[in-house]
């Protein structure tokens, strides 16, 4: 892949406008649901920072209006903030979606500027619920106080609540969330991907919200070019051998996003209504 930071003289392609790129597959957390079997142990893959910055120029260049950095954990990314500086420097939205387990205090002044937000998810008001979920003793505790510290200063925090135990607290969960200042606050079920698929099963189109491929798209941390981080078994290119716009006018593209099934509800591409989990109430198939 070409790492020349120009943007390739390309009109929009395929009316994407959220971009995530999945910068990382390691986690401090091993959430029982999670998508990318993100751990510890895992890998930052075998994308260059050269290649994420190129992406994130093409992106640009493709009328992309957001770009969400996501993970496993992007903040253990050693590059993810000169990846948000580019984004906003080339007048994007930058999320940063973050477990908030461990926050510098250097990166509260990054995560306050103007086009910034950040994504969190959140399970429980129990901490050892919570905690359950992570398989990480005092996350609760920890997310807690840094999404505390992130309303203080103004920053605007989108969470999401994936209800995944039997008679977890997620009504509960919404209302401490709201008690801290949190009003942008979603649910969604847990889909059956990664560690929350079946032993011996394969994800299928069907299991997805209905938004892959429909205003977004994800990259994922090999350079596969997918609908979204939940619809990564169904890769129809990779960006570090294809620039970004041909991949999105390519045949592969046109039959993924001709088999995503039609979504019943009125669904926005603009945040990730999946893993986050969702900016909107959760589209079909419906939690």
């Amino acid at each position: 892949m070409t790492t020349l930071l120009e943007p390739p003289p390309v009109s929009p392609a395929a009316g994407i406008r959220s971009l995530e790129l999945e910068i990382t597959g390691k986690c401090q957390l091993r959430c029982v649901q999670c998508l990318s079997e993100s751990s510890p142990q895992a890998t930052h893959g075998t994308m260059t920072p050269a290649d994420w910055k190129a992406v994130i120029v093409d992106a640009v260049s493709l009328g992309v209006q957001t770009v969400q950095l996501i993970g496993g954990e992007p903040t253990v990314h050693p590059y993810w903030r000169e990846f948000t500086e580019l984004g906003l420097s080339l007048g994007l939205h930058v999320e940063v979606y973050s477990n908030l387990f461990h926050v510098l205090p250097e990166w509260w002044d990054l995560f306050a500027r103007e086009g910034v937000t950040l994504g969190t998810s959140y399970y429980s008001d129990d901490p050892a619920e919570h905690d359950k979920i992570t398989q990480r003793e005092g996350s609760y505790v920890r997310t807690r106080c840094n999404i505390r510290e992130a309303v203080n200063r103004g920053i605007p925090v989108r969470a999401g609540i994936v209800d995944i135990l039997p008679g977890q607290r997620v009504a509960e969960a919404r209302s401490e969330l709201k008690s801290m200042g949190v009003t942008n606050i979603n649910t969604d079920r847990v889909r059956a991907v990664g560690r929350a698929a079946l032993p011996g099963t394969k994800p299928t189109l069907d299991e997805m919200c209905g938004r892959c491929t429909r205003g977004r798209a994800a990259v994922l941390p090999n350079g596969d070019l997918v609908g979204c981080v939940l619809s990564r078994d169904f890769p129809v290119g990779n960006v570090r051998g294809t620039r970004l716009a041909e991949l999105l006018r390519g045949p592969g593209w046109a039959e993924l996003s001709a088999s995503v099934p039609t979504p019943r509800a009125a669904c926005t591409p603009n945040d990730s209504g999946d893993c986050d989990p969702a900016g909107t109430e959760a589209c079909e198939p419906a939690y």
